[in-house]
């Protein structure tokens, strides 16, 4: 693996999102000085909190999985997710509404999961999905240890027996098609593949190997932290904080010093502050901006779907919510050409409503409940653009209120009391490319090692972190892409020293969701 040369005492990281947080706590395990730069007036990045009328707005993710991931940035620090946070396990992860008025509770737990199934399709459906379950830890397994949490130099670091082992799993067919190996009721199979969305491809033309993140949230299980989504990056910058780490927000950086082919400083408007290295966990495109450099790429990138979100505090909520529901629609195949193809809404839509206070009702006001409902759309690339999206917003909104009323949400539309509305217009203004906070879609050819790399050609000690560069998108590969930009400028954390807060360390929380 190739490190950063010379001189590594003092790192700044440029941006206090989770990649950032979780590069600095690892770099202050290692020994060095950090300094953490951020335009906002806190941390977080797009896993921002806003509170409107005593209702406190996750603005970012909303599905937490593979806490040991977080655990580990902490403990790298001398701190843990138990002294830090309250994780609850959500049971089940999910509930899944369908267009036919049948339901499923998706239950991580292998037992209860198979009994659930075998109510839903019948025993050859549990068997089916015994099989599917052992299929996806083995991928997970072989994936993890060689194919994501890893820094590639070039694409030959693919070649080995786990690439073998790898395409004997069948890795490299497709996803529908793999999963439908296990499940033949087309219903079932979409809880093991609308996982894809987040990785930008349709499930019939996703690789099978994106079924890990289906293992991620169907078999390791999904969490939720007291205080809502936004107290994981507060534990981070806590953290990094009692150990020592410069945390400075409010400080937008405007350019890069450099000499030669190293960056000297980085500048914002009190000045410059110098440094020996520095971790851009910005977006991808800000970060070559900065630099001064354009990825090194023979066909351009390709931006992930992007997403409509509706928050709404209500005065009511239903009791076939649980606290993440899957609302699919009748359609499937067509909507995916929809979003990736056709750039047009979903005509009928497959949302994500998302209840935190069926876990922590101090999210809201007593006797208010808050309800986020995640509406997948084209990016701003192939779809309505950021100008349109302000003539389409108000309408997009209530046609949404109107779907969920008619899916049995009665009254919803009368309920509201706050809201906030976002679209592809705001992702842009934020700073996404493609309007998406899902950042490049998880192509063949944007994927491993032909991800934007988080070395950057021309500069001898930046490193890049973030749901742009390895190993992509989402909480778990985010917070792996911090260990691995800090691994880059250490050379290999395991088995450094924790530093002296180590003896104050307590486990992860041990329950797991059934």
């Amino acid at each position: 693996m190739r490190t950063v040369g010379g001189r590594t005492d003092h790192v700044v990281v440029v941006g206090a999102g989770l990649a950032g947080l979780s590069a600095a706590l690892h770099l202050l395990g290692a020994g060095r000085r950090v300094t953490v730069l951020d335009g906002a007036a806190g941390p977080g990045g797009v896993a921002g909190r806003e509170v409107t009328g005593g209702f406190h707005l996750d603005t970012g993710p909303t599905v937490l999985t593979m806490p040991h991931l977080l655990d580990e940035a902490l403990r790298a620090a001398g701190s843990s997710v138990a002294e830090r946070l309250d994780l609850v396990p959500l049971v089940p992860a999910y509930r899944a509404l369908f267009a036919d008025g049948s339901s499923l509770a998706v239950h991580t737990g292998a037992a209860a999961m198979e009994a659930e199934v075998e109510r839903f399709a019948g025993p050859d459906a549990a068997l089916g999905y015994r099989r599917l379950r052992g299929w996806l830890t083995e991928l997970y397994a072989v994936q993890m240890r060689r194919f994501i949490d890893v820094n590639f130099d070039s694409p030959v670091g693919l070649l080995g027996t786990d690439l073998a082992r790898l395409a004997a799993l069948g890795g490299f067919g497709r996803l529908d098609a793999r999963v439908g190996r296990y499940i033949a009721d087309e219903r079932l199979r979409r809880i093991f593949t609308f996982q894809a969305l987040y990785a930008g491809v349709p499930p019939a033309r996703a690789l099978a190997a994106y079924a890990v993140i289906a293992y991620m949230d169907t078999v390791a299980g999904v969490w939720f932290p007291r205080g809502g989504m936004h107290a994981v990056p507060r534990a981070m910058a806590g953290a990094a904080a009692d150990a020592g780490a410069d945390l400075r927000y409010g400080r937008p950086v405007t350019a890069l010093e450099r000499s030669g082919s190293r960056i000297t400083g980085v500048r914002t408007e009190d000045g410059t502050l110098r440094c020996d290295a520095v971790v851009l966990a910005c977006d991808l495109m800000t970060a070559y901006r900065l630099l001064g450099r354009q990825p090194r790429r023979a066909v351009p990138l390709r931006a992930a779907p992007s997403a409509v979100v509706l928050h709404v505090g209500t005065d009511r909520t239903w009791p076939q919510l649980a606290h993440h529901t899957l609302s699919f629609g009748a359609a499937w195949h067509a909507t995916f050409d929809e979003l990736t193809v056709q750039g047009r809404l979903m005509s009928d839509p497959s949302l994500l409503i998302t209840r935190p206070t069926a876990t922590d009702p101090s999210l809201a006001p007593p006797g208010r409940h808050l309800h986020y409902v995640l509406a997948p759309c084209p990016n701003t690339v192939i779809g309505p653009g950021p100008r349109e999206w302000r003539e389409l917003a108000g309408p997009y909104r209530d046609r949404l209120l109107a779907e969920l009323e008619r899916r049995g949400l009665a009254g919803i539309a009368g309920s509201v009391e706050r809201e906030c509305l976002v679209t592809p217009a705001d992702w842009t203004a934020r700073g996404h490319p493609g309007g998406t906070p899902l950042s490049f879609a998880h192509t063949a050819a944007q994927t491993g090692p032909f991800r934007p790399r988080n070395l950057v050609h021309g500069t001898d000690n930046a490193v890049l972190a973030g749901a742009g560069t390895t190993p992509g998108v989402g909480i778990p590969t985010v917070l792996l892409s911090g260990r691995l930009a800090a691994a880059r400028i250490t050379g290999p954390l395991a088995g450094h020293s924790p530093g002296a807060r180590a003896g104050r360390r307590r486990p992860v929380p041990e329950g797991r969701p059934t």
